[in-house]
């Protein structure tokens, strides 16, 4: 598959998505489905929570396929 990465930007932070990593357990669409949800494009919408609350979502993903960084 090809790597590609894929990024959401909200604020300072960054949501960092790479599909080749992805196992689909949907750990992040159940956990945060506001801002999770492979139904729509983009599936990634993290106007949908707080950082903190994204962030703690991002660290469950038990693939590595999701991280993220923090712009100053």
């Amino acid at each position: 598959m090809k790597e590609i990465t894929k990024r959401y930007v909200k604020e300072e932070l960054s949501v960092i998505w790479k599909p080749h990593l992805c196992i689909h357990s949907a750990v992040c669409f159940r956990g945060l489905p506001k801002v999770f949800d492979p139904r729509v494009r983009p599936w990634v919408n993290p106007d949908g929570a707080e950082k903190d609350e994204i962030i703690r979502q991002v660290k469950a993903c038990p693939s590595g396929a999701l991280s993220y960084t923090i712009q100053s």
